[in-house]
């Protein structure tokens, strides 16, 4: 598996038009969907005032990805993934719009949140493998690990913008305001791809119509090592580390006693470590599960280094160095996937990321919300450090590690079982 550094280019993605077109609209969609993620969990604590209530609905928002996830590579690998991101994308903004109307107008109640957050979750299960498969078919094969991180920069970039524009909006016109901004900001997306030049894109071979699709793509990722060991990884720690939009807001509420403005600056003081991590990835990309291990450890070390912070500022400044090896962990995974997949099956592979790294939130976010609300927020922070120490430790004592290290001192690496 090849994990060395590359010479190319910090920014080489961006020279393709199509990309650069792509990447122009995700900036402003999702700088929308960081307003709305910060507004959701701030209406819900606003009504019910329950840290359970809040990973119950974060748990609405990723029960269909654990459910339809591997359904939605599938989907991805069959039809064209341009038209079908243009399709998921509409639907994401009538959900927002609708979600805003009912804020703003006063009308909105708990079960009208949780039906919204199933809705866009339904919709994020086919989107979200689309458009990471999506990112394979707008460069060559070369750059494919230099997009992915730079689409992890302009993923956290908006991270950055879209708390700290959250904050403000709050304060002066209301949750509400948020989601309709958020159901605007798709329109950046959806002119993007219509812009589009189709005949420049690298489009993969559509997997046929066939019987047991879903079972080989399961298969298929489960017995070959440098597919299975990322994603048990991801799945161990995107279950009770990456709870964030849980744990964070009641570090802010209930450790530190402050308001919204505080848990926007956590979320956009993490979105500035993850773009360093995402440059860090462009510029040095790594494939290797060692490399995907060790990041892990550094990781939870530094998640329980935030859940100690006596104070607001220092817990702020603990989070940047966090969010930094966040993104570089995602993007290791995300790029070790991409390459070793083959195109074919690559919405399908993509599709158990999503299970793996936001589909396992189902599971997570009641019991991080739970830990919140019974032991304090520090627990349900400190407990994500211990799985992210955890995935690190299988992953550097897992096979496909040690066929890594037998490769590279020479000797013959270790068939495939």
């Amino acid at each position: 598996m090849g994990g060395g550094r590359s010479r190319r280019g910090t920014f080489d993605a961006l020279k393709i038009r199509n990309y650069r077109l792509y990447m122009t609209g995700q900036l402003v969609s999702v700088s929308g969907t960081w307003m709305q993620t910060v507004g959701l969990s701030w209406l819900v604590l606003k009504i019910t005032g329950s840290g359970v209530e809040l990973g119950v609905v974060t748990a609405a928002q990723f029960l269909p990805m654990l459910v339809l996830g591997v359904v939605g590579g599938l989907v991805a690998d069959r039809v064209n993934k341009r038209k079908l991101i243009l399709a998921t994308q509409t639907s994401l903004a009538l959900a927002s719009l609708l979600l805003g109307i009912l804020t703003v107008t006063g009308t909105v109640v708990m079960w009208m949140v949780y039906a919204i957050s199933i809705w866009i979750g339904m919709t994020n299960a086919i989107d979200n493998p689309a458009r990471q498969s999506f990112v394979g078919e707008m460069v060559d094969k070369g750059t494919v690990a230099n997009a992915v991180s730079l689409n992890a920069v302009v993923m956290n970039s908006a991270r950055i913008v879209g708390p700290a524009i959250a904050g403000i909006v709050i304060y002066i016109l209301g949750t509400g305001s948020l989601f309709l901004a958020n159901s605007a900001s798709f329109l950046a997306v959806i002119i993007a791809l219509l812009l589009m030049r189709p005949a420049e894109l690298f489009q993969s071979e559509r997997a046929p119509r066939a019987r047991g699709q879903l079972k080989e793509g399961i298969e298929y990722v489960w017995r070959m090592p440098t597919l299975k060991v990322p994603v048990l990884i991801l799945f161990l720690v995107g279950t009770l580390a990456f709870e964030f939009q849980v744990s964070l807001p009641l570090f802010a509420s209930a450790t530190f006693h402050q308001g919204a403005g505080t848990y926007a600056a956590f979320m956009s003081f993490m979105g500035v470590g993850a773009v360093v991590g995402g440059l860090i990835s462009a510029t040095f990309p790594q494939t290797t599960i060692s490399r995907l291990a060790f990041t892990s450890l550094g990781f939870g070390l530094l998640i329980i280094l935030v859940s100690v912070m006596p104070n607001s500022i220092s817990a702020a400044a603990a989070v940047i160095p966090m969010g930094t090896l966040s993104m570089v962990f995602v993007s290791i995974a995300n790029s070790a996937l991409q390459l070793n997949s083959e195109p074919s099956k690559r919405g399908r592979v993509l599709s158990l990321f999503t299970v793996a790294y936001q589909g396992s939130t189902p599971i997570g976010a009641p019991i991080v919300g739970y830990i919140g609300q019974q032991l304090g927020a520090r627990y349900a922070i400190a407990v994500g450090g211990l799985a992210a120490l955890i995935a690190g430790v299988y992953g550097l004592a897992s096979r496909a590690a040690r066929d890594e290290r037998v490769a590279t001192t020479g000797a013959v690496q270790l068939s495939e079982p």
